[in-house]
């Protein structure tokens, strides 16, 4: 299991904004060719995960608190725009010592959503994290996430992701404007 890195972590303390990331998202054909151009490309596999992503009622961007193998929880909140290709990404995340009262406090106050549970692999090329998702009641998928350090441009961050695209051959037709959470209530039926 991949560690978040502490940099990643809100620190009200030190009054850090946001973290940034520059991420595509798009549905995938074939997983087993997907992991073998990760390969050939010589991303390293970090970890394969399972994740359960709760979503609860915001009324800006989307919070939710991911559970990862049942080990560690974590709340985090984002703002991106609903648009296919690469987009911007601002987010904020801390763990959960306590996930099952916060997991309460959170359903009571704001209200749950929908559950996103998925299988994730989580391979690295440079600032890149590769996704590739089996997503329980959607399919396959495949996420790109350029990690953007504060003296790091998003053009810098959307270039690699071009790179990315080319490479894993991924069409305009495939390309995913919303999150899983928007995926999964349209398959249900479930408001939000």
């Amino acid at each position: 299991m991949i560690q978040m890195p502490r940099d990643h972590a809100f620190s009200s303390e030190t009054g850090a904004g946001p973290n940034r990331n520059v991420e595509l998202k798009a549905s995938l054909d074939d997983l087993g060719e997907a992991r073998e151009l990760a390969r050939k490309l010589d991303a390293n596999l970090a970890s394969v995960e399972r994740q359960r992503d709760r979503y609860f009622r915001s009324p800006v961007g989307r919070l939710k608190v991911r559970d990862i193998d049942e080990r560690e929880t974590w709340l985090i909140w984002y703002v991106r725009p609903d648009e296919a290709g690469e987009k911007t990404s601002r987010y904020w995340l801390r763990p959960i010592a306590d996930p099952e009262r916060g997991l309460r406090i959170l359903e009571h106050g704001l209200g749950l959503e929908i559950v996103v549970s998925k299988c994730r692999e989580v391979w690295l090329w440079r600032n890149v994290r590769i996704h590739l998702d089996q997503v329980e009641g959607l399919g396959d998928f495949i996420e790109f996430e350029a990690v953007l350090s504060p003296d790091q441009t998003e053009a810098e961050g959307k270039e690699l992701l071009v790179k990315l695209r080319d490479w894993f051959g991924i069409t305009e037709a495939s390309l995913l404007k919303s999150s899983y959470r928007e995926l999964l209530s349209q398959r249900t039926g479930v408001h939000l």
